[in-house]
């Protein structure tokens, strides 16, 4: 079956936040801002209420800070917090260790820059045989195209671009879902 046809699934996947820091939010454009903090706090919501578990990098947090204060506050207690430098979060152990100890098949990719981290990370984590969802409103870069063209690149590499309001409704399968109504308010 293609990759592409694939549906997410809560009990087999991870998400991942990556490099939400104030430094770098500020650099996005405001509208990006607002949107893509409130996408992934909808998912850090949605994560709680599912068991999904969560990991957050930050880049160079010396320099950029760490994780925005309201996403943090949304953050599961033992959510793991990957120092890096390098762009794709595949490229420290800590990060991976904690991947392959969940034993998910699935990451849904959230943060920023998405033509950067995002695109690095996803590459390094399809090539290592994960199912990448890449959200595209919880992701982010400062400028439209090249988000546009990391978007691209990612669909053509075999990553899942989806959407908030999809990936929560491919987690449930069901209205009857014990989590649908708590869900459905998230997004309406």
């Amino acid at each position: 079956m293609s990759q592409k046809l694939t549906k997410a699934n809560a009990g087999k996947g991870m998400l991942i936040v990556v490099d939400i820091q104030d430094r770098l939010l500020s650099a996005m454009p405001q509208k990006q801002q607002e949107h893509v903090q409130k996408s992934v706090m909808t998912l850090l919501k949605a994560a709680d209420a599912l068991t999904l578990p969560v990991v957050v990098t930050e880049q160079y947090p010396k320099g950029l800070g760490h994780t925005n204060s309201d996403i943090q506050a949304l953050l599961p207690g033992n959510t793991p917090i990957h120092e890096k430098t390098a762009f794709s979060a595949w490229q420290v152990d800590a990060f991976v260790e904690t991947l392959k100890s969940s034993q998910c098949q699935q990451v849904f990719l959230t943060g920023m820059e998405t033509h950067i981290c995002i695109l690095q990370t996803a590459l390094d984590l399809l090539k290592q045989g994960y199912e990448v969802f890449v959200i595209e409103e919880a992701v982010c870069s400062r400028h439209k195209e090249k988000h546009q063209n990391a978007l691209s690149r990612l669909r053509e590499a075999g990553a899942i671009i989806t959407n908030v309001e999809s990936l929560l409704f491919e987690c449930l399968g069901d209205a009857k879902h014990p989590e649908f109504k708590t869900l459905s308010k998230l997004i309406i």
